[in-house]
């Protein structure tokens, strides 16, 4: 089974154009339906039947896996089997009745507006690290692109003058545009931050490491925890929660749902609308705990 995968993978990249992330949940979900089945004596994937697939999820709900995650490998393997089919290797897709368990959505963790200029805050010094952590804060919060987007920015890819990024995820290309607070610092950076922290050779990369090399995703989480801690910031903080506060921040303040999809890179609006639902419900916390009669409780 491991040649199919291994196609199947390179079709998503290169025909398909599908984003990293999604091909590599792909890829680590079909390893390990391969090393089930290899257990079991199973290598040829034509050998697999819709009762074994059926088996696997049961294992899998067996070993704890939430809801999610199984729903997640669902897909992989639809995916994988639809490709099977499509490409002549199967004669029907196996997984094509896998019934996905039932996700209740979790609301995403947000900062609020308070919250979010505190931690943008941290970053205030002068020296390369505190400016490249200042500009990456900033322009994370700014933009609402994902950590990997930032993480894989080029220099070619921000018009400083024009105050603009070019996103591409998946071979689409999007334009998001970012204010003078995110200029000011990717532009101090650049000045007096950037040359410091580059080796001997120059990086295409607009944001490095100490070490001249391009910024990991985890090198980032773990400065937004440290930042988070001095800030003060008790909840639920990563990357994501700066792209989900964005979104939220944006519609609360009279953005349209639309706009904000295009910024996000979200395929689904349906994806974008769960931020409205978010700002009206912090609505409703802000007019409960402030509104006159109901703080007298005088509407009960």
């Amino acid at each position: 089974m491991t040649d199919e995968i291994r196609k199947f993978i390179q079709y998503m990249k290169e025909v398909r154009r599908t984003s990293e992330n999604t091909v590599v949940s792909y890829e680590r979900d079909l390893k390990k339906l391969n090393q089930y089945f290899a257990g079991q004596g199973i290598q040829k994937v034509e050998q697999i039947t819709a009762t074994g697939l059926n088996s696997y999820i049961l294992f899998l709900e067996k070993q704890g896996r939430k809801p999610a995650t199984i729903s997640r490998n669902i897909a992989s393997l639809k995916a994988f089997f639809q490709y099977l089919q499509n490409d002549g290797y199967l004669k029907q897709n196996i997984a094509g009745e896998l019934k996905a368990p039932r996700v209740e959505k979790k609301m995403p963790a947000v900062l609020s507006e308070e919250e979010t200029f505190r931690l943008l805050e941290q970053a205030k010094g002068s020296s390369p690290k505190e400016l490249r952590d200042r500009a990456m804060l900033e322009l994370l919060y700014a933009t609402g692109i994902r950590v990997s987007e930032l993480v894989s920015l080029k220099l070619s890819d921000i018009n400083l003058q024009m105050e603009y990024i070019t996103c591409s995820d998946g071979g689409k290309e999007r334009i998001i545009p970012f204010g003078s607070a995110a200029k000011q610092a990717v532009e101090q950076y650049l000045k007096k931050g950037r040359s410091c922290l580059l080796a001997k050779d120059d990086s295409i990369y607009l944001f490095t490491n100490c070490s001249g090399q391009a910024m990991s995703r985890q090198g980032f989480w773990k400065l937004v925890k440290s930042y988070g801690k001095k800030a003060g910031i008790t909840g639920e903080l990563t990357p994501h929660t700066l792209r989900h506060s964005f979104a939220v921040h944006l519609v609360s303040n009279g953005a349209d749902i639309r706009s904000v999809q295009e910024m996000l890179g979200h395929a689904d609006v349906s994806t974008t609308q769960m931020y409205a639902q978010i700002g009206q419900n912090k609505i409703r916390e802000v007019y409960a705990k402030a509104h006159p009669r109901e703080k007298k409780g005088l509407m009960h």
